[in-house]
């Protein structure tokens, strides 16, 4: 007889990222093989409403991981949000995959996780070792910088007439939210689980923070220059427009990194992988603009 098709589970499937990977799983395989986690099952009833199966996961119970992972064959570990605690979480989810006999744990990394400048890299260097020493079959998705992570601050920078940032003259190798969920689902619908893998994920094209406001500029018709300042005056600058501390660290620790070439990479594996060009900037500011 033939095997059974792979079950699928993405955890934090209710997430922005979450949600995306569902929506591009369902463009190649049936709803019945994949299986939403999210720590609230209210928040997640549109997923069930098109027929996935919604469970229940929290990353600091491990008694719901271990409920949560019943007949999974492949999982989409999305790291945690809690900047921080993202270890301890993280490593209960690997240990209750383990105890499940998943057969390809895939992680949600950053890009060039073993060498990059960002301070975020720790957690994913460490989440990173402790899937390799769990013996089970991995595949690290470095995500790159998201696209949308600075055309959020695009109303901002229009109001002000100028986008901040420590970035210097970095480039940044970004690329769309959705373009990081296809490269997911991709590997994880693929016929066949080959030897555990790195994937190095980054955006075609980059761009400095000069280039990305004279592309507001161009697009919105009004004048935004970008203003390079020294880190710790950036993380100044975000606190005092209300962001919180660990927040405003974060950012400017990310653009500080940038500087140093932490979010660039031409390689291309994001577009090889998902079988098409990663989304322009241009796309992802016209997209912010008309929101």
């Amino acid at each position: 007889m033939p095997a059974s098709p792979a079950r699928i589970l993405i955890t934090g499937a209710s997430g922005q990222l979450g949600r995306l990977v569902v929506h591009a799983l369902l463009q190649t395989i049936e709803p019945a093989r994949i299986v939403a986690a999210v720590r609230d099952t209210a928040k997640a009833g549109d997923l069930a409403a098109l027929g996935i199966e919604v469970r229940r996961a929290d990353y600091t119970k491990p008694e719901t991981l271990d409920a949560a992972f019943v007949g999974i064959d492949r999982l989409l570990l999305i790291s945690s949000s809690e900047v921080g605690q993202r270890l301890p979480q993280h490593r209960n989810v690997i240990d209750a995959a383990k105890r499940a006999g998943v057969k390809l744990l895939a992680y949600t990394s950053l890009l060039h996780a073993d060498s990059s400048p960002l301070g975020l890299a720790e957690e994913h260097r460490q989440t990173e070792a402790a899937i390799r020493a769990s013996g089970l079959p991995f595949a690290l998705l470095r995500n790159g910088w998201y696209s949308e992570n600075y055309a959020a601050s695009i109303p901002s920078a229009l109001q002000h007439g100028a986008h901040i940032g420590s970035a210097a003259e970095g480039r940044i190798a970004s690329a769309a939210r959705a373009d990081y969920a296809a490269a997911a689902a991709a590997v994880l619908s693929a016929e066949s689980v080959s030897d555990s893998r790195i994937y190095e994920l980054a955006g075609d094209d980059a761009y400095t923070l000069t280039q990305f406001a004279a592309e507001i500029t161009k697009q919105s018709g009004r004048t935004v220059i970008y203003q390079d300042m020294p880190e710790a005056a950036f993380r100044t600058a975000l606190t005092g427009a209300g962001l919180p501390e660990a927040i405003a660290q974060l950012l400017a620790d990310s653009d500080a990194g940038a500087a140093r070439g932490g979010l660039f990479d031409d390689s291309h594996q994001l577009s090889t992988l998902i079988g098409r060009p990663t989304t322009p900037l241009a796309a992802t500011v016209a997209q912010a603009l008309q929101n």
